[in-house]
């Protein structure tokens, strides 16, 4: 709870009991989470101005302290009540806004050591568990007080492709190059292709001569082996794999340009 030393030397004068201490950090928790105070009562009194101190005659009345709170922004006004019953202290906690109410209690013992009052590093213990009280009772339930608006961008650039909901986003990540594929006569590429869902590799162990990496002539993948197949039977840019010669317009010899042996001969 840094800053409530100052605070707590400040008041020193006026605390003499613990529920007095145990305001004060009260009061502190408030002006940790953007909350200044205005005064005491229920009703605003004259030259009010907001302060992080606690106003004159905050400890008169030893069983109801009645402080009035608001939020750095304007947005919020707080009406505190902190009543004690018996060795209790309920704080009860009004947003005049909305009209929204919230109560905690606390056993004062359980964050105040009566016996240090003039001792500010022994008066106070569980001070974390105080915050989480106040925090998670009083003003969650209200609400923290609002923002204000963030900076706009100065310019557009300023602007990540990820904020625009409707962007589809590319495949690959903005600042980065695109991998270079290996070479399809590189020997070190064999089975590459197999590995890549997308078809962008060669060096697959399918054998596609019309996909060797060397140029073809006469032969368009896309239209069909030539007296073979119908064109588009073979989609564009697909791998396949030949069933048989690829017809007159393969270069080099053709293997079946010969008929066998004795092919006429009716007694063989």
């Amino acid at each position: 709870m840094a800053g409530l030393e100052p605070l707590y030397a400040w008041a020193r004068a006026a605390i003499s009991r613990p529920q007095d201490a145990l305001v004060c950090g009260v009061h502190w928790e408030l002006v940790r989470h953007g909350y200044r105070c205005l005064g005491t009562g229920d009703q605003p009194g004259p030259d009010e101005r907001k302060s992080e101190l606690l106003p004159a005659g905050w400890e008169a009345n030893k069983e109801v302290y009645t402080l009035r709170y608001k939020s750095t922004d304007d947005a919020r006004e707080l009406l505190l009540k902190a009543i004690m019953v018996e060795d209790s202290m309920i704080l009860n906690v009004m947003d005049r806004g909305s009209q929204k109410v919230a109560d905690v209690t606390l056993a004062v013992a359980d964050y105040i050591n009566p016996e240090h009052l003039d001792d500010f590093h022994k008066v106070y213990k569980n001070t974390e568990e105080l915050s989480t009280r106040i925090a998670s009772g009083i003003l969650a339930p209200l609400g923290a007080p609002t923002e204000k608006a963030k900076k706009e961008p100065e310019s557009k650039k300023d602007l990540q492709q990820d904020d625009d909901p409707l962007r589809i986003p590319p495949r690959q990540p903005a600042g980065t190059r695109a991998p270079s594929w290996p070479s399809p006569v590189n020997p070190f590429a064999v089975g590459g292709e197999d590995l890549d869902p997308f078809g962008g590799r060669s060096g697959g162990m399918i054998v596609d001569p019309l996909r060797s990496g060397f140029r073809q002539p006469g032969i368009d993948p896309s239209s069909g082996i030539p007296g073979r197949l119908p064109p588009g039977a073979v989609p564009p840019g697909a791998r396949f794999d030949p069933f048989s010669p690829l017809g007159a317009g393969r270069p080099g010899p053709d293997p079946d340009h010969l008929p066998p042996p004795g092919y006429d001969d009716m007694f063989m």
